[in-house]
């Protein structure tokens, strides 16, 4: 069962951070109080909905020896033994820890894998497939880099997906996607499997990690284009190492100033998501409780096209329904990975 003094005492920092924000907090305070009372208020709703169910419950077993009210209690109890279950359910998935990323926006990072240029051109379509789920769903996606091959795949890509519950939604995307298909560029008519990596960071504010100018290295290069006419032939892509973990990133848009401020956007997301990546690992039940979300080499799904199959190897789920997938349509398998990550962290926590 739950600890009452662990319910109270979310209820009353509700009732206190909706009064901090009637009397009119101070505007530095604003934007993390709404936040809080945002993610505080489905969490109270569960509490009262279950502790009112427990009350009536009593009161239902109150009444049982009263023979007037006998009949009408026992019926009353009957309901709420039914639905009680499911409300404690609830109330835990409530209770579950938050990833303090869940809310923030999101870099999808997308790279093709094994797979020569079929690779590059399956690393596009996955590119469209995400920008066709968040526009489904209202988010703001922005093309924070991109670099395509002649023949329209992508040598890489980073999106920028801003919108409610971006990150809770895309984490279990990052890893391999591999795909089952006849290539255009094959004649034969021979089914090639090929490969191609996502990463999905949260965005990381410059307050959030603090990088040292002396820690990172940045030289410009030469950038190259498509080909013909779009070849750039300013020295204006930039490479940012940073020294002490060895990452690398890259921007190669038309503008250095911006490049200079994509890759450093792109390399501050990288490194909180090792520190967030160190954290869990230090949580090893934790750690043990995820459905893959951040090893970025794990094969985590198929896209088989002649049986127009997607399979996501975590969870075991196959839908026969690859082209709408394609199309953006990813809310089946995406509930299907929060419940299933849901489940083991709850039993993780009861184990």
């Amino acid at each position: 069962m739950f600890a009452s003094h662990t319910l109270d005492q979310i209820t009353r920092r509700m009732a206190y951070v909706e009064a901090r924000l009637m009397e009119g907090a101070a505007p530095a305070d604003i934007a993390d109080l709404t936040r809080e009372y945002s993610e505080l208020k489905p969490v109270v709703a569960q509490i009262t909905a279950w502790q009112d169910a427990i009350t009536q419950a009593d009161e239902a077993r109150a009444m049982l020896a009263d023979p007037e009210m006998r009949a009408l209690a026992e019926e009353e109890l009957v309901r709420l033994e039914q639905e009680l279950p499911a409300l404690e359910h609830a109330l835990r998935l409530a209770l579950l820890p938050r990833d303090a990323a869940d809310a923030r926006p999101a870099l999808i990072e997308l790279r093709p894998g094994t797979g020569g240029e079929e690779a590059s051109l399956f690393a596009a379509d996955l590119m469209r497939m995400y920008q066709r789920y968040a526009e489904a769903r209202g988010w703001q996606v922005q093309t924070v880099s991109l670099s395509e091959t002649e023949l329209g795949g992508l040598r890489e890509a980073v999106l920028r997906v801003a919108g409610e519950g971006v990150f809770a939604r895309l984490k279990y995307e990052s890893g391999v996607h591999r795909v089952q298909r006849v290539p255009v560029t094959e004649s034969g008519g021979r089914i090639h499997t090929s490969a191609a990596t996502v990463a999905v960071l949260p965005e990381a504010a410059e307050v959030d990690i603090d990088i040292p100018a002396q820690d990172i290295r940045i030289d410009t290069m030469r950038a190259s284009g498509a080909g013909g006419q779009h070849v750039n032939t300013t020295d204006s892509a930039v490479r940012i190492t940073h020294v002490p973990t060895g990452i690398v990133v890259t921007s190669s848009e038309k503008s250095q100033h911006q490049n200079r401020a994509i890759a450093m956007q792109v390399l501050r997301a990288k490194l909180y998501d090792m520190e967030r990546q160190r954290a869990e690992t230090a949580r090893a039940e934790d750690r043990r409780a995820q459905v893959g979300s951040g090893d970025r080499s794990e094969r985590i799904r198929t896209y088989n096209f002649p049986q127009g199959r997607m399979t996501d190897h975590r969870i075991n789920l196959t839908l026969y329904r690859l082209e709408q997938v394609m199309q953006g349509d990813l809310d089946e398998v995406i509930d299907a990975l929060t419940t299933a990550d849901q489940a083991a962290k709850l039993a993780a926590m009861e184990g």
